[in-house]
């Protein structure tokens, strides 16, 4: 009977992820149309270069996010995975039709310019966070930071923070000096949002694990994650039973993969996340996840 329930339960996980994907990829949207974009306050990332293409060019917002996000998904598809990409076309699509539907929805904060930053930080953070934390992205900044990190010698954080200066040096081009800042500080608040809610937005985490299957556990994250994991000699202070902990680094958009896998192969394993701030050495690379 538990063969025959786990098909459900996997498709209702997957279906409810994806609807929490899609109404993250609302919020977000909400707190553009109905916060910033109105108050001349642009975002960071592909949906501040979109704001400034469609305020230039006239050009549908949604249109621009759909069209240059792609990609970037293409980007997360071959370095993250499938299922990564699936859930962030959700969520980009989602987001591009959520501007056009909220386009003419009434602003509910004029003139305020701190509260304007603040608040809209704070939706679209919580927004984007709920998405991350269901395993898709709405901006496909991140996933070019990520791959970025693998080359070159700076931590994912570092390299976000460096392309969005680029990105709002643009914005100043078209909402002034003053909106730049704004959208800087307002886009600041939406990343403590996101780390709050997705719990990590930038660097690695760990994973111990304590599992009847080791062999399996570690075979299987190397193939679909591409990364490797070492065994540690673990005894049980209460029965004195010798176990192999499994530790693993992850980047932070492998996490909800990592924790498919544990619950696919034991459900019952017991398992230790704790954030990295740094990585350096080994061989710690990305490869493409089938």
């Amino acid at each position: 009977m538990n063969v025959r329930r786990q098909p459900k339960s996997n498709k209702l996980k997957i279906f409810s992820k994806a609807i929490l994907v899609a109404i993250g990829a609302m919020i977000a949207a909400y707190g553009l149309e109905a916060v910033l974009i109105p108050n001349n306050v642009s975002d960071g990332g592909v949906t501040g270069l979109s704001i400034v293409g469609s305020e230039l060019f006239g050009l549908p917002l949604g249109l621009l996010i759909a069209v240059i996000n792609i990609p970037f998904v293409w980007l997360g598809y071959k370095q993250i995975g499938k299922s990564f990409a699936l859930y962030s076309i959700l969520g980009i699509a989602s987001l591009a039709v959520g501007t056009v539907l909220m386009h003419h929805v009434p602003t509910i904060i004029q003139g305020d310019t701190l509260l304007v930053t603040v608040v809209g930080g704070i939706i679209i953070g919580f927004g984007m966070g709920l998405a991350l934390r269901n395993g898709g992205a709405l901006d496909g900044i991140d996933m070019l930071a990520v791959l970025l990190s693998r080359k070159l010698p700076f931590g994912t954080s570092d390299l976000i923070l460096f392309l969005n200066t680029f990105v709002f040096i643009v914005v100043s081009t078209v909402f002034g000096l003053q909106g730049a800042i704004l959208s800087a500080l307002a886009y600041f608040i939406a990343s403590k949002v996101i780390h709050i809610v997705e719990e990590g937005l930038s660097g690695s985490k760990t994973f111990k694990i304590i599992t009847n299957q080791p062999e399996v556990m570690v075979e299987t994250i190397r193939d679909r994650l591409g990364r490797g994991a070492t065994y540690t000699d673990a005894y049980g202070g209460y029965s004195n039973e010798q176990f192999k902990e499994i530790t693993c680094v992850i980047n932070r958009l492998e996490e909800s993969k990592i924790k498919e896998i544990i619950h696919e192969i034991d459900p019952g394993a017991f398992v230790v996340v704790y954030d990295v701030a740094e990585v350096k050495g080994g061989n710690f690379k990305k490869k493409d996840i089938h």
